[in-house]
């Protein structure tokens, strides 16, 4: 068993060096980069007026706390926080020093279930996300009553990518598990192959976050696909560990 990690950045060396540690043969090779939105200059001088603060991703909290500690800003503490996920709530609530709010299951129709966002006429609710995602929490919060408004604190870079020089490594690393944790990364994966290379894309076992992103995987043909129910690195290794051995 090896397994290719596509997630970016120190996540995804982390998550590459937590397999190795349990014996995992693994290969990094991430499909976009990270770097600062576009909207992220200025957002210290309306932070504070809003209620509710959603952040969707831990992209989105590193680097608003990169940003407002670099300007020598801190987070407000009138507002309610809420998280999509349990290690993006982790690492927000470490960076404000109070408590954040996330749904069981990490995934935007869970926290739109959350009694936090029921009851939200004309509270003011601020989303910290990256560039292209999704719109569920913007519409649903728009439809109760909100004022609502995004900000794109980050943004992906999709990496150039040589599927001809990749496809014959990772086949000769005898890559049989692959972690995707963005439909973004999906897409531009299957974009860049060919369908030969697709063929052998598609008899990996394919390690998703969510049931959305395990429905478009399927649907796109991907025959063995695992929802994990949550993109933190822990949940992804107990997850590869289990198929290793059997359990």
């Amino acid at each position: 068993m090896a397994v290719l990690v596509t997630r970016p950045g120190k996540q995804g060396l982390s998550l590459c060096q937590q397999l190795s540690t349990v014996g995992i043969d693994n290969c990094h090779h991430p499909l976009i980069e990270i770097q600062s939105g576009d909207q992220l200059k200025g957002l210290e001088n309306h932070l504070s007026s809003f209620d509710i603060i959603i952040a969707v991703s831990q992209h989105a909290v590193s680097q608003t706390s990169d940003y407002l500690t670099e300007i020598g800003q801190s987070w407000p503490s009138n507002a309610l926080y809420l998280a999509v996920g349990q290690k993006t709530a982790h690492v927000l609530s470490k960076s404000i020093q109070q408590t954040v709010h996330y749904p069981d299951i990490g995934d935007s129709e869970h926290l739109l279930l959350m009694s936090f966002l029921q009851n939200v006429t004309n509270k003011k609710i601020l989303i910290l996300r990256g560039n292209g995602g999704r719109e569920l929490i913007f519409e649903t919060l728009l439809k109760r009553g909100a004022l609502v408004e995004y900000r794109e604190v980050y943004k992906r870079e999709n990496l150039a990518f040589r599927s001809d020089l990749f496809i014959p490594l990772w086949q000769d690393k005898q890559i049989t598990q692959l972690v995707i944790t963005s439909s973004g990364q999906l897409e531009y994966f299957i974009s860049q192959l060919s369908s030969i290379e697709r063929n052998w894309l598609f008899t990996l076992h394919l390690y998703v976050p969510s049931e959305r992103i395990a429905q478009q995987a399927r649907e796109i043909g991907f025959n063995a696909v695992t929802n994990t129910l949550s993109a933190s690195n822990p949940v992804l290794l107990a997850a590869l560990q289990s198929d290793e051995t059997g359990q």
